[in-house]
């Protein structure tokens, strides 16, 4: 390896061990002893979790990058500097091919010796029981000892906040690292881990080899969840396959984690009052997150369900979340299959909950057009058993428009799973996102004089991308530009329906909402995490106008 490579890797890890002594803000979450303990060094932890655990030494390798241009960022001209290959951090990574260890010999010592690293990787299923003690509810602590230095990714996230020593970033020389890995864990969920160990110090190579001390699940009962936590920092991929993704995405992008451990959030919607509310279908939960203060906390309980069967939803909750002209909060209802509004008193108005005397499915996605109409996506996905539930009784997944005096119009029924959906910002097209694992579709309607949508096209057809996810959340920005929860990521796509790139965060995000003042942050719903992203074009929110005197 040149000397320039020895430089730079020294840079990194550096930087990684400056520390201001302040320990991650999670390891304060648990005390005392754990009711029960998982020792992932032994045959028999490790059989328990359903694990196995994966070896791989890491390489340095030449890469293409850009100098520091007047903004001090990556954009000056082009330069060759290093980075660790392969990057194995991901929730998703492909180690299939790698060595099976047997955890009795974590301590064996492996990689090149002197400057070298390598990765240890493990998914673990929570189990049914430890020793008589029944896990669900606990909090996870993953704690391991990497001689020298360890970061530790847990799926597929490597979180890092100003001044953070320890937790999933270098703790210390031979110091152990310890984190939470779950929060009101249940049987059968699966955790990935993954190890990134060290050898050091860095600037005097040591004559010995890396190797793991130890490596254990520890659980505690109870345990707050879900949580704001201190911003943290959260490692991010763009992928830009077009010259146009650099004025949008920053040279330098980041994203940063604000709260985790809900069940599955979705529908976010940025409020003028400078907040952030959004949705926990799985919950039955809207939350209310409050960045000036870092603060979380329930806005509305039983959102989108209350009746007695409520066990046999696995989503009752409320999913989509819009504001009218007024500023008034539109919510659709999973459970409660309508669609309802919260009037400036408090009191909630239903404004749709059947189609020519039919019940809806489960309204999911919603967006109001600057005429006070409002349009709904209505698939079958909150109901227990989607297309096959003998509560359903429309016929189609449908579009519907409900006019400003309250007529419900169907405008659309040509999609399986139409889920997401913004409309361009001249208000000539209503695009769609197809959650259609067989059609993953961007549908493009054009909207007549009338409001009713013309027959769709298809704008942009991701079926052959790789990866499990169809079409989700929907935004468009100001300039047209289109931001699509798809495959493997947050897909940009131009007006003219050119995929630009893709942005991957950690967790994919679900849905997402433009906030803060001036419209440039994204905030992110992603599974059981809430992110945020500054991005450099703002992104269209719904204009206010005077209050009405129309009751609807």
């Amino acid at each position: 390896m040149s000397s320039n490579a020895r430089a730079l890797v020294l840079c990194s890890i550096v930087l990684t061990l400056v520390s201001a002594g302040v320990s991650v803000a999670q390891e304060k979450t648990t005390s005392g002893d754990p009711a029960a303990l998982i020792d992932l060094a032994t045959l028999e932890g490790v059989r328990l979790v359903q694990g196995e655990w994966r070896y791989r030494d890491t390489e340095i390798v030449e890469v293409d990058f850009k100098a520091p241009g007047p903004d001090g960022q990556p954009t000056g001209r082009p330069i060759k500097t290093y980075e660790v290959s392969p990057r194995a951090g991901g929730a998703d990574f492909d180690d299939s091919a790698w060595e099976v260890l047997d955890p009795t010999q974590l301590s064996g010592r492996r990689s090149t010796g002197r400057v070298c690293f390598n990765w240890y990787r493990i998914r673990v299923t929570i189990p049914t029981s430890i020793e008589g003690f029944d896990p669900t509810g606990s909090t996870v602590m993953f704690e391991t000892s990497v001689d020298d230095y360890a970061e530790v990714w847990v799926d597929g996230e490597l979180p890092r906040a100003l001044g953070q020593s320890g937790g999933s970033v270098v703790h210390g020389w031979n110091a152990a690292n310890r984190l939470i890995v779950g929060r009101r864990v249940h049987p059968g969920q699966k955790i990935q881990l993954a190890v990134f160990g060290m050898n050091g110090p860095i600037s005097s190579p040591p004559t010995n080899f890396i190797w793991m001390r130890s490596a254990k699940l520890e659980f505690y009962p109870g345990g707050e969840a879900p949580v704001a936590v201190e911003p943290q920092e959260v490692n991010v991929d763009v992928v830009r396959l077009d010259p146009a993704i650099d004025a949008i995405v920053p040279a330098n992008p980041k994203i940063f984690k604000l709260a985790e451990g809900f069940q599955f959030i979705e529908g976010p919607v940025w409020m003028p009052e400078g907040y952030l509310l959004f949705s926990d279908p799985n919950a039955n939960v809207i939350y209310k997150y409050e960045p000036d203060d870092n603060r979380l906390s329930v806005f509305r309980d039983q959102s989108g369900y209350q009746g007695a069967d409520i066990d046999e939803y696995t989503q009752p909750g409320s999913n989509g979340l819009a504001l009218d002209r007024e500023g008034r909060l539109t919510i659709d209802e999973h459970g409660n299959r309508r669609v309802t509004r919260i009037e400036k008193d408090g009191g909630l108005t239903v404004l749709a909950d059947r189609y020519q005397g039919k019940r809806l499915n489960s309204p999911n996605d919603l967006v109001y057009k600057s005429d006070g109409a409002l349009y709904f996506s209505d698939p079958p996905f909150g109901l227990p058993k989607f297309y096959d539930d003998p509560r359903k009784e429309l016929a189609v997944s449908g579009i519907f428009r409900l006019d400003p005096k309250g007529q419900l119009q169907l405008v659309a029924q040509d999609l399986l799973g139409p889920n997401g959906l913004a409309f361009s910002p001249d208000e000539k097209y209503l695009y769609v996102g197809n959650w259609d694992l067989m059609k993953k579709v961007v549908m493009r309607y054009g909207v007549k004089p009338d409001g009713t949508l013309a027959p769709g096209e298809v704008f942009y057809d991701m079926t052959g991308a790789p990866g499990e996810e169809a079409l989700d959340g929907l935004k468009v920005d100001r300039q047209g530009n289109l931001y699509v929860s798809g495959p493997g990521g947050l897909w940009v796509l131009s007006a003219e329906g050119k995929h630009l790139g893709t942005i991957k965060s950690p967790r994919l995000a679900a849905n997402f909402a433009w906030g803060d003042a001036d419209g440039m942050t994204l905030y992110m719903t992603a599974r059981g995490t809430l992110y945020r992203m500054r991005l450099n074009v703002p992104g269209i929110r719904p204009a206010r106008t005077l209050p009405s005197s129309s009751g609807r």
